[in-house]
């Protein structure tokens, strides 16, 4: 029996169809590697810049660079202040496995300070130029106080809560001396796992540290008599630094994550989410965060 045009039509365009997926799949899986060049030897960069608020996006660099077989070298381009606390860490940690496997060196630009550094700790060396601020070795909780605006205009603040010290940190109020207490507690805690990060990955001993770390910042000149930081230099530096550490002959191929071309709906998707995530953090998170910062921004 013999089949009809129209079966033979629709069993074509199935075949069409699952090849084409198997195309689109072997593009996405395999796309990374094509656009970082399979073979060659190759320094990737990756840039940290600005107020550090979230991790995922650096993170997804830096793993894509340590899983690819032609980038032999990883370099942080760090020009950062600081952030949140739980990013730099995120970041720090990720930055710890990827030594394991290939050679991560950090280049400052302007500014590593408070979480910037926290991060740059991470790496097997770094490297800035001698007018380069670093350092900033501590831990900020602002809080915030608007009961006197509040009277002035004439509202009132009324909190129902589960717990006596689940509005900790509230604008509406003084703080308490348990609380302050409590913060402070949570502060130092944070500090310690900062100081315990330094002296961890620039080798140096805790009380030395400790000498160092009251928030101050440092130019690169004074940071490597400190031992903060290992080399002064700029980023042309720290890439024939990267190739000398992993025996790159010649002109390095340096390479940069690839972008990814968004869509429109992307694009509206991402407006509307960042949108949201400034309302609520006018509104909350900025109430009682955490910063690796000079000073909150």
């Amino acid at each position: 029996m013999k089949n009809s045009p129209l079966v033979t039509a629709f069993l074509v365009l199935i075949v069409i169809c699952v090849v084409f997926f198997v195309l689109v799949f072997a593009i996405s899986y395999f796309g990374d590697q094509y656009a970082y060049g399979l073979g060659g030897d190759r320094i990737g960069i990756v840039k940290i810049e600005g107020t550090i608020v979230e991790s995922e996006s650096t993170i997804e660099k830096i793993v894509k660079f340590r899983k690819s077989a032609s980038v032999k070298a990883i370099i942080l381009r760090i020009n950062s202040p600081g952030g949140v606390v739980a990013p730099p860490q995120e970041i720090h940690r990720e930055v710890k496995k990827t030594c394991k496997e290939k050679v991560v060196i950090v280049s400052v630009e302007s500014i590593a300070a408070s979480g910037g550094y926290y991060i740059a700790c991470a790496a097997d060396s770094i490297v800035a130029n001698p007018g380069t601020l670093v350092g900033s070795i501590g831990v900020l909780l602002p809080i915030e106080n608007i009961e006197e605006l509040l009277k002035k205009i004439g509202l009132q603040s009324t909190v129902i809560k589960s717990g006596k010290y689940k509005d900790i940190g509230s604008m509406t109020r003084p703080i308490t001396e348990e609380e302050e207490v409590i913060l402070q507690d949570l502060i130092d805690n944070t500090y310690n796992q900062f100081v315990d990060v330094v002296v961890e990955g620039r080798g140096m001993k805790r009380e030395d540290v400790l000498k160092l770390a009251d928030g101050r910042v440092f130019t690169g000149a004074q940071a490597i008599e400190l031992g903060l930081i290992d080399k002064l230099g700029n980023l042309q530096d720290t890439i024939a630094l990267a190739a000398e550490m992993v025996g790159i002959e010649g002109e390095p191929k340096v390479i940069y994550p690839k972008k990814k071309k968004p869509s429109i709906l992307d694009f509206i998707f991402e407006e509307v989410a960042q949108s949201l995530v400034r309302i609520i953090e006018k509104t909350v998170s900025e109430k009682l965060s955490l910063y690796y910062l000079p000073s909150p921004q």
